[in-house]
């Protein structure tokens, strides 16, 4: 079984663990950065193979984090994750280094195939073809999307997809449905 060592670098703290948990129990080795700092601390004194860099984070942005990476190490393979995609930031996250830019959410499995994809993995060890997600899952994703429309402004969201307030809050309470 192929290992590779990952940088997760996500200031998200519920999401850096649970993808960390979930990489690690797919057997690769992973470290952990909260922040643009101690990521380029952390590959400072190990390169790794693959990176997985979100592109806002306090401190920083993500985009400076794949450029300094490279420089650290220009085998290392980045994919940059968000929950604000934009066609100019794809671009600027692939001009810089970046091999994928995925949106959030986004789970283990997706991860390891956009890895998978530049032969980072050997062909028994690709992840199943992700499935059309179900109903609930594209319901959250839905409203997470109209929620960052809105500014992070619950009551402003609720209005836009008709729902009241409180059924709204509840909903984004729950954790994301698996796919």
């Amino acid at each position: 079984m192929s290992s590779l060592s990952i940088l997760l670098v996500d200031d998200d703290e519920n999401f850096r663990e649970r993808m960390a948990r979930a990489l690690r129990d797919r057997g690769h080795e992973v470290r952990t950065a909260a922040g643009p700092s101690e990521a380029l601390r952390l590959a400072g004194e190990d390169s790794p193979e693959c990176a997985v860099v979100d592109l806002r984070m306090p401190g920083g942005s993500g985009l400076d984090v794949v450029s300094a990476l490279k420089t650290l190490d220009p085998t290392t393979a980045i994919v940059v994750l968000t929950g604000y995609g934009s066609i100019a930031t794809a671009l600027e996250a692939v001009r810089r280094g970046a091999l994928h830019y995925l949106q959030k959410p986004v789970d283990a499995d997706e991860l390891l195939a956009a890895f998978a994809r530049e032969g980072l993995l050997p062909p028994h060890q690709l992840p199943e073809e992700p499935v059309a997600p179900s109903l609930a899952r594209a319901e959250w994703e839905h409203i997470q999307r109209v929620l960052t429309d809105a500014g992070g402004n619950v009551s402003e969201a609720a209005r836009r997809l008709g729902l009241h307030r409180k059924s709204l809050q509840r909903k984004l309470q729950k954790h994301p449905p698996r796919r």
